[in-house]
């Protein structure tokens, strides 16, 4: 996936400008829906820092983590927190979150190693955690515009769930993109921890 990192090293500030002021209102009510006030968020692939910044505005206790430096860098002059510049793998402590928000970041990730990571980031959520993540809505897999993207469905997720254990799933929708320049369906799903 090296293509991706070279993306966001460099294209950070276009892509920072692109969603930052994106309006994902609908996806906070529906998510934080299940999530106590006040409760412990990881968010993971915080790109822009557009939903950490949104999520400490609303009293929730925040740490953030991207991929990219240069992402973290400018997220994290936004939100106001240290952005924490690491692999999805490499997070650890145990059982310190009540939510795992990953907006359109685990479409970075090949399907078959969706298991294994959504087994091991589990370890993370507090019981009756959940876990939102979002995907570009469609069956392709592979390179596109310079990154590598797993576009998922309802049915592709369904086999990515079946060898994932410690969960339930608790609402699953699609829903179009908020940004005007993106004609762009997404596949959204919320899980909670056994």
């Amino acid at each position: 996936m090296s293509s991706t990192s070279d993306y966001y090293k460099t294209l950070a500030r276009e892509f920072y400008d692109s969603t930052v002021e994106a309006d994902v209102t609908p996806l906070y009510e529906r998510v934080l829906a299940y999530v106590p006030a006040g409760g412990a968020i990881l968010d993971l692939g915080c790109g822009s820092g557009r939903d950490t910044s949104a999520f400490l505005k609303m009293g929730y206790k925040v740490e953030a983590i991207d991929g990219s430096a240069e992402l973290c860098a400018l997220a994290s002059s936004y939100c106001g927190i240290e952005v924490k510049c690491m692999d999805f793998r490499d997070v650890d402590g145990g059982e310190r979150f009540d939510a795992i928000w990953a907006c359109a970041s685990l479409l970075h990730v090949p399907t078959a190693d969706l298991p294994e990571l959504l087994t091991t980031l589990r370890d993370l959520l507090a019981p009756g955690g959940i876990f939102y993540m979002s995907f570009k809505f469609g069956d392709f897999e592979g390179e596109r515009d310079g990154r590598f993207f797993n576009d998922m469905t309802s049915d592709k997720f369904a086999s990515v769930f079946a060898r994932t254990s410690g969960y339930e799933k608790i609402d699953e929708w699609e829903s179009r993109d908020v940004r005007r320049d993106k004609d762009v369906d997404w596949y959204n799903v919320i899980l909670r921890k056994l």
